[in-house]
């Protein structure tokens, strides 16, 4: 009886996943059949829910050398490394030395951290715009830059203080015994034991700013030079909305993501695993 009881329970979890997957999958299946569809089949009713007639046309317009999508990319891109390398290289020193070092208003700094992380983009645009056209920083990439920065810096720091908090400190007074002083031992020991932790900072920080498009089209003026998520809009028209664009679109701009995301998984659950023993 133990053994079915086992059995029942497995199976009663396997098919609470199994919906629970089904569930979280189905837009991105529905999203890449939309995209193989044509406009005709799109408003068909009952909608099919596969495409009789497989259309690639809306993939080769998003990768055709004339379109938007390819440059979009590469703005994307460029935008995204920026604010990742940013945000990762000053949170990694912020986030060690609130979880190493004690000192009146460390509590605080932490929950302006928090409260950072939790307001909206729209609560400080104005400020920053300001700011970026008295530094003359508009229309140039430096200002979605440093803009997505200051989303990834908050989660980054909570992330890596918690991660840092969780290294033994008998490891920091062993390279003490060794001679190595507090840089030396940050370099050559808690930075390789951080190491998924910094991972997992560097990942969202990444996601953060290339799911941005509120920064992007505020800041640049020029069209050329905004990120790929401004060209959703391209897809807009007066009178019809040209749906199997927009989804081939949507599918080309979450590869990224996507492949990132199946690359960096062993590194991005054991940082945040190992980050949460303690806060």
């Amino acid at each position: 009886m133990t053994k079915k009881n086992k059995e029942k329970k497995h199976m009663a979890a396997f098919t609470i996943a199994l919906i629970f997957f089904i569930v979280f999958i189905f837009p991105l299946y529905w999203m890449l059949a939309t995209a193989l569809k044509t406009q005709v089949e799109i408003f068909q009713i009952p909608t099919p829910l596969w495409p009789k007639n497989l259309t690639l046309e809306p993939f080769a317009k998003q990768l055709s050398v004339s379109g938007d999508t390819l440059r979009g990319f590469k703005n994307s891109l460029i935008i995204s490394l920026g604010a990742m390398l940013i945000s990762t290289l000053l949170a990694i020193p912020a986030s060690y030395g609130l979880a190493r070092f004690k000192f009146k208003g460390n509590k605080v700094i932490i929950l302006l951290f928090l409260i950072m992380q939790m307001l909206p983009s729209t609560l400080v645009l104005t400020s920053l715009y300001i700011m970026f056209s008295k530094l003359k920083l508009l229309n140039s990439y430096w200002s979605p830059i440093l803009a997505d920065a200051t989303l990834g810096i908050p989660f980054s720091v909570i992330v890596l203080r918690t991660y840092f908090i969780s290294i033994p400190k008998e490891l920091d007074e062993a390279a003490k015994i060794d001679g190595c002083g507090h840089i030396a031992s940050f370099m050559r020991i808690m930075l390789p034991c951080a190491k998924p932790g910094i991972v997992v900072s560097a990942v969202f920080s990444f996601v953060y700013a290339w799911g941005d498009l509120i920064y992007g089209i505020t800041f640049m003026t020029d069209p050329l030079k905004r990120p790929i998520t401004s060209s959703i809009y391209n897809y807009v028209q007066q009178y019809q909305t040209l749906w199997n664009s927009t989804m081939a679109f949507g599918i080309i701009s979450i590869l990224p993501v996507v492949i990132i995301f199946i690359f960096m998984q062993r590194y991005i659950v054991s940082g945040l695993t190992n980050g949460a023993v303690k806060a």
